[in-house]
């Protein structure tokens, strides 16, 4: 309790306030920490720290933790570092587009499907170009769909513009004109057989 008084009082959050550059999530679970500071507000406060002993961990936790609520995912877990474990999301799927050897990493991109307790669904991207690339793993913190289609619909948009604005690039070490072309290829592949299994 000592620890929860000394981390929360005035003096220790406007200090920290003074030194710290808040991001706009930041500034309102600090603003919640502020005012159950300034309530005395001893059960809040206990809430707050379980997810921390330092006031920028607290920040990021309780964000982390917020964030998998709307996908369903309600435990509160730690690393041996403190920090919010990551949730696992259900039925997870990955599906590769580009060269047909995929033994290789650079040869092709990956959309990784998956969905939380609450049947709210996401994905994530490996995006390569044969060199250059891009990846954004499966996480709360990205965009939530109703439906496995809807997500994978809107990563397929993703993948194909972002390969069509290389098509032609004339650095080939980092634009590969095949790689490109087989993951076109391969996306067309895909559409074209939810197409045939939507006729049947």
């Amino acid at each position: 309790m000592e620890n929860v008084i000394e981390l929360f009082k005035k003096e220790s959050l406007v200090e920290f306030a003074a030194d710290y550059n808040f991001c706009w999530h930041e500034r309102e679970t600090f603003g919640e920490l502020v005012k159950a500071s300034d309530e005395n507000n001893v059960k809040q406060l206990d809430w707050f720290f379980q997810f921390g002993d330092r006031l920028r961990q607290i920040l990021l936790n309780v964000y982390a933790y917020r964030k998998g609520l709307d996908f369903g995912f309600t435990e509160i877990s730690f690393d041996e570092y403190g920090w919010f474990k990551r949730p696992v999301f259900l039925e997870q799927e990955e599906l590769k587009f580009g060269m047909a050897d995929k033994s290789r990493y650079g040869n092709y991109s990956s959309v990784i499907l998956g969905h939380g307790p609450n049947g709210l669904w996401t994905y994530g991207m490996n995006m390569s170009y044969g060199t250059a690339g891009s990846a954004s793993g499966l996480s709360v913190h990205a965009k939530i769909f109703p439906s496995r289609i809807e997500a994978l619909n809107q990563a397929l948009a993703i993948l194909r513009s972002a390969m069509e604005e290389k098509v032609g690039d004339p650095d080939t070490t980092n634009y590969n004109q095949k790689v490109i072309s087989a993951t076109l290829m391969s996306i067309d592949e895909l559409r074209f057989a939810k197409v045939q299994l939507s006729l049947f």
